[in-house]
């Protein structure tokens, strides 16, 4: 018992402090495809390169969290445990096509030293930051930051898909995509939107990796101005796209800056025959 209280509950602390690196956190299915009417469970993980530690479901973790199928839209917040963590949480997938779940989390904060906190801005594209803070004349300051997470994952139920795939949540950072990955293939383009409080976001920098054979592959563009970017997938398998976005605080006195890190995760066909 005392090896499972280590797994679960460490890694949410870990989620308040390894920020300091610039960890993506992401959602995964036990399976990425299932049967209509079966369930499936959802994991949590902070890390980099589809490796790292676990974080538990928990009223304290979860802001929102919601299973979207096609006409249908199910709160799932009331199926985290109360008062306790969970390292695993089941969902059922009633009906055939495409789910998306969406999970938002509660604000943590964090305060790295300057040259740490501009280290990660240039790692995640938010120059702009560093700019900012330079004309304010606290480039030397430690960064106080405040960030969320806004993630999603895609499952299919069935071999037919639908456009569920496209359904815009309304989370704050959100990536969109506009081509349907079930109906995709390995070499296909996968054309995705990011969007902010639910505007297109230019010029942010947006990362897919995907880890076939063990050896992981990350693939970089930068948004447009429709907020958009286009990636070409070598290869079938799990695909997580991640994109952090910064803003000035302006509702406490405790820190400088909120971030928002988005990130969607699917799996793409070896062959893209999934139905229509």
């Amino acid at each position: 018992m005392k090896k499972l209280l280590v797994l679960v509950v460490v890694p949410f602390m870990l989620l308040l402090s390894l920020r300091a690196a610039a960890h993506e956190f992401w959602m995964l299915p036990a399976s990425f495809a299932v049967a209509p009417g079966s369930a499936t469970t959802l994991s949590l993980t902070v890390g980099e390169n589809f490796k790292g530690d676990p974080v538990a479901f928990s009223p304290g973790l979860v802001a929102a969290l919601r299973h979207y199928s096609l006409g249908q839209t199910v709160n799932l917040q009331d199926s985290v445990p109360a008062g306790v963590q969970s390292a695993e949480l089941p969902v059922t997938l009633r009906k055939a096509g495409v789910h998306l779940i969406a999970l938002d989390t509660n604000p943590s904060q964090v305060v790295l030293a300057a040259d740490k906190f501009h280290s990660y801005l240039r790692d995640e594209g938010l120059e702009f930051i560093i700019a900012r803070r330079e004309a304010a004349g606290t480039a030397e300051s430690p960064g106080r930051e405040r960030f969320r997470r806004n993630v999603k994952t895609l499952v299919l139920a069935g071999n037919k898909t639908d456009s569920t795939y496209a359904v815009r949540t309304g989370q704050r950072l959100e990536i969109v995509p506009l081509v349907n990955p079930y109906r995709s293939k390995p070499g296909d383009s996968l054309a995705c939107q990011v969007l902010f409080d639910g505007k297109p976001l230019s010029g942010a920098l947006v990362k897919a990796w995907t880890k076939p054979d063990g050896s992981v592959v990350v693939l970089k563009a930068v948004s447009n101005a429709q907020g958009k970017v286009m990636f070409t997938l070598p290869s079938p398998g799990t695909w997580m796209i991640g994109v952090v976005h910064m803003i000035a605080a302006t509702d406490s006195p405790d820190h400088d800056w909120d971030s928002y890190w988005g990130n969607l995760t699917f799996a793409l066909p070896a062959s893209g025959k999934a139905g229509g």
